[in-house]
């Protein structure tokens, strides 16, 4: 008889386990369907706090998009300047922000690291004449001019697509050859080939040989296929009537994981070349992929302490702000409160009722707030020619930070309204 009883009593509790589960499984959609009409039921309510929700999490997603942005280009960059590439222009660093550029790098500093630098299996020399007039027939067009070595191409990573590139011979001859860009071959002869052709620059005639492949615009929005590359010899001489000084070395290292330390080299060996003495500002400055990166991570850090700031700013107001109407909503619905909780519900019900709502608000923020993030950064990458790159990374990171502004601003709304007496609520 005991043994029964304990069966049945066994089967009992089991019995009110299921139903208790099955309870709380009927419980949770009930107060999410209620959290949701309770929602709409304040319009204006729900509109601000979608609005303030949605401002905070679209700065949020434009932080991503600049950051992963930035990534991207930093490496693209690296990736058309030379990953195994150094650059050595003349000049300190200080005196080329102002635009001046300084002569200190000359054709014997080339001589000399082509000599001293064996691993160097491009040494690439560069002289900058800058703007310029092309001239074919009637048509002139403004462009820019440079001199080139005749590994010019495989330093810059820039292959030709018709023609040929300048060789040894047209260096050693100071040749009137000419490899232009596809847009400057475009504006001066439309569907028809160039090569061969002869255009006039900076007075004298120079017969194109070759046109180089498609390469974009720099970081600082100098289109790239709008120039004109010449002997560096003819540049020198017809140009500038320069015997001596350079603008630019281009080298490529076959062990490109000794970037840094070649770098380093070089700046002690040209520092020894041109006397400069410990401690004191190089006359050259050196560029490597290191710095390009560091650059653009700077430039971007600058974008994301405003932008992110901005950011915390709007969503600690959203957040401040739906706490407050969610403690001004408890007392105008304290009747509604009371009678739900002499009816039956707990005050977990209450809780769970409460804290749905602040979510599903800041849940919605944060849907508005990204798709108003992936637009603001499209035309922040128009308007401000920087790059954005919108991301799913970005779209989840909104909806965390926009639920658990919803939680941690509903806490103390949801449990005020927990702790309301029945009776005192209903008869208010």
């Amino acid at each position: 008889m005991i043994l029964i009883l304990l069966i049945v009593q066994i089967d009992l509790s089991e019995l009110m386990m299921e139903l208790l589960v099955i309870k709380h499984m009927n419980r949770l959609p009930r107060l999410f369907t209620q959290s949701i009409q309770a929602t709409f039921a304040f319009k204006t309510r729900a509109l601000f706090c979608i609005v303030s929700v949605a401002l905070g999490i679209a700065s949020v997603i434009l932080i991503i998009a600049a950051m992963e942005g930035a990534y991207v280009k930093a490496f693209d960059i690296v990736e058309k300047f030379g990953p195994d590439s150094v650059l050595i222009t003349g000049g300190d660093r200080q005196l080329r922000a102002t635009g001046n550029v300084e002569k200190t790098i000359t054709l014997d500093d080339l001589a000399a690291i082509k000599e001293s630098f064996p691993e160097g299996y491009v040494v690439n020399p560069v002289v900058t004449i800058g703007a310029c007039r092309a001239t074919y027939k009637n048509k002139k067009f403004q462009t820019h001019l440079v001199g080139v070595g005749d590994n010019y191409s495989v330093a810059w990573s820039w292959p030709l697509v018709q023609g040929r590139g300048i060789i040894i011979k047209d260096i050693t001859g100071v040749k009137n050859v000419a490899v232009i860009g596809q847009y400057l071959a475009r504006e001066l002869f439309g569907e028809y080939s160039p090569v061969g052709k002869y255009i006039f620059v900076k007075g004298f005639p120079v017969r194109i040989i070759g046109i180089l492949q498609k390469k974009g615009m720099t970081p600082n929005g100098q289109n790239l296929d709008n120039r004109i590359l010449i002997p560096i010899t003819t540049a020198m001489k017809k140009v500038q009537n320069e015997k001596k000084y350079i603008s630019a070395i281009k080298i490529r290292f076959s062990d490109q994981t000794r970037i840094n330390y070649y770098v380093e080299e070089l700046e002690v060996f040209l520092k020894k070349r041109h006397k400069i003495l410990p401690g004191a500002q190089s006359d050259f400055t050196t560029i490597s992929p290191k710095e390009i990166i560091v650059f653009l991570v700077t430039l971007t850090g600058t974008l994301i302490l405003f932008i992110g700031t901005s950011g915390i700013i709007s969503l600690f107001v959203a957040g401040f702000v739906i706490a407050n109407l969610f403690l001004l909503s408890v007392k105008e619905r304290s009747q509604e409160i009371g009678i739900r909780r002499a009816l039956g519900a707990s005050q977990m019900d209450i809780i769970l009722q409460f804290l749905g709502e602040s979510v599903i608000l800041t849940t919605l923020g944060g849907i508005a707030g990204s798709v108003l993030g992936l637009f603001s950064s499209k035309l922040f990458a128009v308007v401000a020619d920087f790059p954005m790159h919108f991301s799913w990374k970005g779209f989840a990171v909104g909806l965390l930070l926009s639920s658990l502004v919803g939680i941690l601003s509903g806490i103390q709304p949801s449990l005020v309204a927990a702790r309301l007496n029945p009776v005192e609520a209903i008869t208010k």
